[in-house]
């Protein structure tokens, strides 16, 4: 798939098939990352995997999704919801430093998009319990949980549309039941000199 389809078919998915993940694949997405930019070539982000259908269901109850197709697009466990966690990791001393967080969110754009390129979809999630999922994946105290991922199978297929009015940007469900997610265009967003 061209990298220009990617980046305009990809979106956020809330809705997973049921079927797990091979290793390989989840294993496939954190080699795409670790190639992703980062400042000073640090490399200073971590992952933990979460791919057991116990830790999973037990990690769920940790996450917020959609507010504003809320609660007609909440993954259900055992249904819709995803079938792993990707945590992305840092030092706990320099969760808040602006470079780690522009490294998570590089890290986090090629998984996305890797993903996207496999057919798995993934909602990267920053509305977490990040105690309660700490203690779950037994991390020590020195490692903060930045973000997770959510993935699993696309069993959505959401659409973006271009919209020129800022106000117009709230994602919405339609009638049948489809995502739809406004982007604002070009000319809204850029000034030329």
């Amino acid at each position: 798939m061209e990298l220009e389809t990617v980046m305009r078919e990809r979106r956020t998915v809330r809705r997973f098939l049921q079927n797990p993940l091979p290793d390989e694949e989840l294993k496939h997405l954190i080699d795409m990352a670790r190639l992703a930019s980062c400042g000073r070539n640090a490399q200073r982000l971590r992952y933990v995997v979460a791919r057991t259908p116990e830790l999973v269901r037990q990690i769920f109850p940790h996450t917020a999704w959609a507010g504003s197709v809320s609660p007609r697009r909440n993954p259900v466990p055992d249904v819709s919801a995803p079938t792993a966690f990707i945590a992305v990791l840092g030092k706990a001393s320099e969760a808040e430093q602006p470079l780690l967080q522009t490294d998570a969110g590089a890290a986090i754009q090629t998984i996305q998009l890797a993903a996207w390129e496999r057919g798995i979809g993934c909602c990267w999630m920053g509305a977490i319990d990040r105690k309660a999922i700490h203690a779950l994946l037994s991390l020590p105290e020195e490692t903060a949980i930045l973000y997770i991922i959510a993935l699993g199978y696309a069993g959505e297929k959401p659409v973006s549309e271009d919209v020129d009015d800022p106000e117009k940007i709230t994602y919405y469900l339609d009638d049948s039941d489809l995502l739809h997610v406004p982007k604002l265009t070009v000319e809204a967003i850029t000034c030329w000199k």
